[in-house]
């Protein structure tokens, strides 16, 4: 290729410094979906009721979270709270952007989702006696589950896709790592192939790993 030469060795002597960062990506990765998971369920619900205070802090957050770049809501946590005298890792900056990025685009996942699925479901729980909260974890949420799984497992990959934004606030996660691999040993193309590839296995991992989970919730992929 044009004269290049290739020096895989180099690469292979990083290896355990680039496993330890994809580690880190993976735990952010977890961490963000369960985090933005929570808060998105009840988001959606107070989305869906359109009236009242949760519905107005839940549009607000939808809103932001959608409407601004990942990087602006990084450096916001990372810089602005930094300038403000309230000093956050960079890992917990990065943990916490894409934690609050997830809740608003899950909210709206689950909104969808809940619309989707007739309102005479709810009623008829509530009629047998379960409270709301009940009504809408054990019969609206399997069948909510089940309408969202493609939306609801491309936001996780592309929550994992987002920790990369943590190498511009000195995180050593995957992209961190391998920015600074490559600016001490000036093989740029070598460390960039090898970390595209692991991001491609975490994400078909995840992927692979989320229909498990459906075929084993509903017995059918």
């Amino acid at each position: 290729m044009l004269g290049y030469q290739f020096y895989w060795s180099i690469v292979w002597d990083a290896l355990p410094q680039l496993l330890a960062a994809a580690w880190v990506t993976v735990q952010i990765t977890i961490l963000s979906f369960v985090i933005g998971t929570l808060i998105a369920m009840p988001m959606a619900v107070a989305r869906q009721r359109e009236t009242g205070l949760g519905y107005r802090l839940a549009t607000a957050w939808v809103e932001l979270s959608r409407n601004t770049p990942v990087l602006f809501q990084v450096f916001m946590i990372y810089f602005g709270l930094g300038a403000l005298g309230i000093n956050i890792s960079s890992y917990i900056s990065v943990l916490a952007a894409i934690s609050f990025n997830n809740a608003g685009y899950l909210a709206e996942i689950f909104r969808g989702g809940i619309a989707a699925i007739p309102r005479q479901q709810f009623s008829a729980a509530r009629s047998l006696g379960m409270t709301s909260f009940q009504s809408f974890m054990h019969v609206v949420f399997p069948q909510v589950f089940q309408v969202i799984f493609l939306a609801f497992v491309t936001q996780g990959i592309w929550g994992m896709l987002n920790t990369s934004l943590g190498m511009l606030v000195g995180l050593r996660e995957l992209a961190g790592a391998a920015q600074y691999a490559q600016s001490v040993s000036f093989r740029t193309f070598e460390f960039f192939i090898v970390t595209a590839g692991f991001y491609y296995v975490i994400a078909k991992a995840l992927q692979l790993s989320a229909h498990l989970v459906f075929k084993l919730m509903y017995g059918r992929t």
